[in-house]
């Protein structure tokens, strides 16, 4: 049996205003391609299929072309859940979906094997369980392997907050909530391998060795340990258990033949094993994922045991570069990645790909102190150039440098100042750098200039209505006060 691991797609994303519509399209139909080429029996994709849980229209109608496309083929397609995704959406499609050979799985439902008779197919437990484990078929429509589908595990689903708890307590529940989950998957995993196993080689006419069984995969949407931190870290990766549980540990993980991570953009083993493996995003979603080489893994099982993983290239739809450069330097920098970008495109005619007419480009100064000044400059030397400049901003340590800066040129505490300086100060912390981050932070100035007028109008008026209704209420008391003396003086009349 042979399948592909895919994960991180993020259709629909929009990249500094720019759609990635036409290198997903692309990137999709080289999917089917290969799944024809390659003799493919199922396709995993290990989470984050768009990358908001609001993706735009165009987004949608893609991910299902896609469906109805490889389902021609005759492969098996299973989409897990990932932190980028919505649950409510990826569900609404479930059971149509399922008719056109997709099985989507949007969240972790937790089963104990104590919990019910798992004999009993119409228990709730049972039912659970076929939603999380079930068989994958090959071209001939028999069962052969097992999938244990766990999408993102969202802390709400394993575990129950408790008053009192430390972090560290937290990280440990949480940690031990997920690997008790794998392990409950992967025990009737095993169960159902060997029925299965056993079922077939009876129709065949087959002895059955000890310990023989399909072969079972795992899944997973997070960051495990023996990361790199540069890949946790990159500026396309979102953190899913902030203040809960920073890596997952590869020991945790249950025997699998194979199993399958998203999450990370760059494809990698883990923990030095074959069989415990990131396959990466298909496309660089940052540009400091520009450099990467980007693929799919084909994973083949043969006699019930994981063979081989080879890589299956990505082509590279769109040219991204990032130019770290002096001002000085500036321009011998982009006629290198001038040369660089024209044997890109050479290589790209030879494989008849559509790709895209300029390169974007990412400049990054490292000794930039006017960035409007240098925008301009940079617009200059660009003009007739096949490159279209996304962004032009200092360097991270020229970034760091600069706010290390402004936080020690400000000393004040907060009661001496108004609330317009606490406004301006937070918005001096950010990297305000393109013409299009600046003209935010100009809304937002001005945002902030009419919510603080339109409030300040609103504490006078009611400033103005409290002294009212006290004066108000002063001058009734002052009346009811001359009835009561009016009374009091009546009744010494009558008494004299």
């Amino acid at each position: 049996m042979r399948i592909i691991h895919t994960s991180d797609w993020h259709l629909g994303q929009y990249f500094y205003g720019k759609s990635r519509a036409n290198e997903h399209q692309q990137f999709l139909s080289w999917l089917i391609a290969q799944v024809s080429k390659h003799n493919i029996d199922a396709i995993i994709v290990a989470g984050d299929i768009f990358d908001t849980s609001t993706p735009p229209s165009y987004a949608r109608e893609m991910y299902y072309d896609f469906i109805a496309k490889l389902h021609l083929t005759a492969c098996q397609l299973v989409i897990l859940a990932g932190n980028h995704d919505s649950v409510a959406m990826l569900s609404e499609s479930q059971a149509v979906l399922a008719s056109l050979s997709t099985r989507v799985i949007t969240q972790v439902i937790p089963v104990s094997l104590a919990e019910d008779d798992l004999s009993n197919e119409k228990s709730a437990a049972a039912k659970a369980l076929a939603q999380q484990v079930f068989p994958l078929m090959n071209a001939k429509g028999q069962a052969s392997a097992i999938i244990c589908a766990i999408p993102f595990v969202r802390p709400r689903d394993v575990i129950k907050s408790r008053a009192g708890q430390s972090a560290s307590d937290k990280q440990q529940n949480l940690q031990q909530a997920i690997s008790a989950h794998y392990q409950h998957l992967y025990q009737h995993a095993v169960v159902l391998a060997k029925k299965l196993f056993k079922e077939q080689a009876k129709t065949q006419s087959k002895e059955v060795e000890p310990g023989e069984q399909l072969p079972i995969i795992a899944t997973g949407h997070l960051t495990a340990l023996g990361v790199s931190l540069n890949d946790s870290k990159s500026d396309s990766v979102r953190d899913i258990y902030i203040g809960s549980l920073e890596a997952f540990p590869a020991s945790a993980f249950p025997p699998a033949d194979y199993i399958a991570l998203g999450h990370i953009h760059r494809a990698q083993k883990i923990a030095k094993s074959e069989h415990i493996r990131y396959c990466g995003s298909p496309i660089a979603l940052s540009f400091d994922e520009a450099k990467q080489e980007k693929r799919v893994l084909m994973v083949e099982f043969i006699s019930g045991k994981l063979a081989q993983v080879n890589d299956i290239m990505v082509p590279c739809f769109q040219a991204l570069y990032m130019v770290k450069t002096s001002v000085d330097e500036l321009e011998c920098n982009l006629k290198k990645t001038l040369v660089e970008f024209e044997l890109f495109k050479e290589q790209g005619a030879q494989t008849e790909l559509a790709l895209e007419s300029k390169a974007w480009l990412d400049i990054e100064i490292d000794n930039g102190d006017h960035l409007s000044d240098l925008s301009q400059r940079v617009s200059e030397l660009v003009v007739d150039m096949p490159f279209e400049v996304l962004l032009v901003r200092r360097c991270k340590k020229a970034r760091q440098r600069l706010q290390a800066q402004l936080s020690q040129q400000d000393n004040s505490t907060l009661s001496e100042l108004s609330l317009a300086e606490v406004f301006d100060s937070r918005l001096s912390q950010l990297d305000w750098q393109t013409e299009e981050e600046l003209a935010r932070k100009e809304r937002l100035k001005l945002l902030f200039t009419e919510l603080s007028v339109e409030l300040s109008a609103k504490r006078s008026a009611e400033v103005k209505q409290g002294e009212a209704e006290k004066q108000g209420q002063s001058e009734a008391c002052d009346s009811d006060a001359g009835k009561e003396n009016g009374k009091v003086e009546e009744v010494e009349q009558d008494n004299l």
